[in-house]
């Protein structure tokens, strides 16, 4: 028996059910603060956009929190260098769409360079 979904006490279909005010009051402080104080102007059309139904929706807001209107579309979040696409499940809920697209990577080193190491002193320069 698969177990059910709950937001915060809430089974999936109140949460979807929630105005944005109410939906609000669930989540944290941090997350609370965000929705209570308003959009922004890329938030509002992103949004609305989403509203409408559009397909591969890009956007560089990857502080906007995960709202319930958002479940089981594809987002593509700008990640510094591209756009990732991203599926919206249910347990993303009230996190920001940054912390699931990645924008660093592993640092990876190469061979030390000239003037190192005491050895490298050793070779030329050309």
């Amino acid at each position: 028996m698969a177990k059910e979904f709950t937001f915060y006490g809430k089974s999936w279909d109140d949460v979807q059910k929630l105005n944005l005010e109410d939906f609000a009051k669930l989540l944290p402080s941090r997350q609370r603060r965000k929705i209570t104080r308003g959009f922004t102007e890329a938030e509002k059309k992103f949004l609305k956009n989403l509203a409408k139904g559009q397909a591969n929706l890009e956007t560089h807001c990857r502080d906007l929190v995960i709202l319930p209107a958002m479940v089981g579309k594809i987002i593509k979040v700008h990640n510094g260098k591209d756009f990732m696409p991203l599926t919206i499940e249910k347990d993303m809920l009230g996190h920001r769409l940054g912390e699931f697209s990645i924008s660093t990577k592993k640092v990876q080193h190469s061979a030390p360079g000239i003037g190192a190491t005491r050895s490298s002193s050793a070779l030329s320069v050309r």
